[in-house]
């Protein structure tokens, strides 16, 4: 099996960069790509300030933290990967976006190198199609946060290797993760359950049946979830969530997955969530406020 030592994560936004802060508090080097060089700046930041969360709440030692920080190296452009023995993606949800990216990496990175996608919803038999390495690419589907969650979703296209597969199995026991094997359907596992939940949620907001804090205060005290949908909605980002739900829908071709209008309209006018300052919650005053 393939010997991973250096791991290229490109995507330096927030899951990005809590995957390349798993690999380097493991052990591994990390070389973060971003199309813009200030995320990669701004996500060391980030980065370093979760490592001193982790120490503050004594999870892990205060070298710990400064050695895994420094494993963690900007890289500028995809040419900067060509050495990596493992390179995942972690860029926007959009299956053009990502065969673009993996097909060109494809020209510079090392022949022996696996590929790996952090998709939550896209087929990994139609993304390795763009690379020229099939059998060497698989999807490995971290939980939002990385550092915290202890999911590792594991999908298999067509032509992944049996090789490629152990080497990934391999790897994700190395971080401590649990793994979940998911067939390459649309959305996997944990998404193929969660979204259509989440999407409803918003249909019983958008037909009135329930305010935005009595939807998320029933879900969390009725059914014992720590987060309500709709804020667990705005924490993945609401562009996410309605990528997650047409890919659900296109590739099911089943009405039950139709993304809820509310849901869209939300997108359009650019209340993504949290990351944004506003979606279901306005996060602009001290405490977050429903917007509905």
């Amino acid at each position: 099996m393939a010997d991973i030592k250096t791991i290229g994560v490109i995507g330096a936004g927030q899951m990005g960069n809590g995957i390349a802060h798993v690999f380097a508090l493991n052990g591994y080097d990390v070389l973060l790509n971003d199309i813009d060089g200030e995320r990669i700046t701004a996500a060391l930041g980030v980065i370093e300030g979760n490592l001193g969360r982790q120490v503050a709440k004594a999870m892990i030692k205060s070298d710990a933290a400064k050695t895994a920080l420094a494993r963690i190296n900007p890289a500028g452009d995809f040419p900067a990967l060509a050495d990596c023995d493992l390179v995942v993606e972690a860029a926007i949800e959009n299956q053009a976006v990502k065969k673009e990216i993996f097909g060109t990496l494809s020209k510079t990175l090392n022949k022996d190198a696996i590929m790996a996608s952090n998709t939550s919803s896209i087929s990994i038999t139609g993304l390795a199609s763009s690379t020229d390495r099939p059998e060497k690419f698989i999807g490995l589907h971290f939980m939002n946060p990385a550092p915290v969650m202890k999911l590792v979703e594991v999908i298999r296209g067509i032509a992944t290797s049996k090789e490629t597969f152990e080497t990934t199995k391999t790897l994700v026991q190395s971080l401590g993760k649990t793994m979940a094997v998911s067939e390459d359907f649309p959305a996997f596992i944990v998404n193929r359950v969660l979204m259509p939940m989440i999407n409803e949620a918003i249909y019983t907001l958008y037909e009135g049946v329930g305010s935005v804090e009595s939807i998320d205060t029933g879900l969390k005290l009725g059914a014992n979830h720590p987060m309500g949908p709709l804020e667990l909605a705005d924490f993945i980002g609401l562009d996410t969530c309605l990528a997650i739900m047409q890919v659900l829908y296109e590739g099911l071709a089943d009405t039950k997955y139709r993304p809820c209008p509310l849901l869209v309209k939300y997108v359009e006018a650019g209340w993504l969530g949290k990351k944004t300052g506003r979606g279901f919650y306005d996060y602009s005053g001290a405490a977050p406020t429903p917007t509905r």
